[in-house]
């Protein structure tokens, strides 16, 4: 066969991969967003939810999320940020090394079933500190933490060598060097792998359920006592999150309008998940373009 129709067949064939995989993914956001869209209102996303009678929301639930999420990246964006810089500026080519990144490599690939029993039995029995916010954020930090690092050391490890050589060459000393030149240079990656992550962890449930709890107690929103659990700054309180109440009420069955109330939950979890990823392609263009000057 001619090498030019043998490259324009292919080159179809590579088109139409790419278009199915679009299509499918177009359909089922499609699918998710118009079955919930048309039910969502101010009252849905603010008031609680409810279990045998139907008109709840998802209030707690949708707060619940966003505070682990806060707390999970508290938690582990310094532990990921001084391990990448350690792997990509400090770290010799060493058997030790080679064992730490195959190990981040496994870590990455744990089911986050497995993240959530090792969290359970850890966390939760252990530690004692039950079934929590903080037991939720720890846990999601070790699901988090070893792709957090990778996106760390790979956005470092981008910035050409040639600006270290020139922040030494001025008179900088290493860390200053890494500090107030190859930090601010990675920024914009590492902000979109942190975005990015950050719509994994409000998207996440195995791990949660284990952890966080199935359940969403009344929150007394004038109390600011921390040790309180009606409290919103109780971290030692249980909090059900958005995709673990989909997930309760649609295997359960007990809420009349469970139907509504998951079709609606799914498209405020798809629409946050989204808003994540294109908040981090803007982001990261907008600090590249800034600190660069492209």
């Amino acid at each position: 066969m001619n090498p030019r129709k043998l490259d324009k067949y292919f080159t179809r064939i590579l088109y139409g991969m790419s278009f199915l995989i679009i299509a499918i993914l177009a359909s089922l956001l499609l699918y998710i967003l118009v079955r919930g869209i048309p039910h969502l209102s101010i009252d849905f996303l603010t008031t609680p939810a409810k279990s045998y009678e139907a008109g709840g929301g998802i209030g707690i639930q949708l707060f619940n999320s966003l505070c682990l999420l806060l707390i999970t990246m508290l938690i582990s964006f310094p532990i990921s940020l001084g391990a990448g810089i350690y792997l990509s500026e400090y770290a010799r080519k060493h058997w030790v090394t080679d064992a730490v990144r195959i190990t981040i490599e496994i870590l990455s690939s744990l089911p986050s079933i497995v993240v959530g029993l090792f969290g359970f039995l850890v966390f939760v029995v252990q530690m004692g500190y039950g079934f929590s916010i903080i037991s939720g954020a720890m846990a999601l930090t070790v699901f988090n933490l070893p792709m957090m690092t990778r996106n760390v050391e790979e956005a470092l490890r981008s910035v050409h060598f040639t600006q270290r050589e020139a922040g030494l060459s001025l008179g900088l000393s290493r860390w200053e060097t890494v500090l107030y030149v190859v930090v601010p240079e990675s920024l914009p990656g590492m902000i979109t792998g942190v975005i990015l992550a950050s719509g994994r962890i409000f998207g996440e449930a195995a791990a949660l359920i284990y952890t966080a709890g199935q359940s969403a107690p009344a929150i007394n929103w004038s109390s600011w006592n921390p040790m309180s659990i009606s409290s919103p700054l109780c971290i030692f309180r249980q909090a059900e999150t958005l995709a673990v109440h989909i997930w309760k009420v649609n295997s359960e069955g007990i809420t009349p309008d469970g139907d509504t109330v998951s079709a609606c939950a799914s498209a405020v979890l798809i629409l946050v998940v989204l808003f994540f990823n294109f908040c981090a392609r803007f982001i990261g263009k907008r600090l590249h373009r800034k600190l660069t000057s492209a």
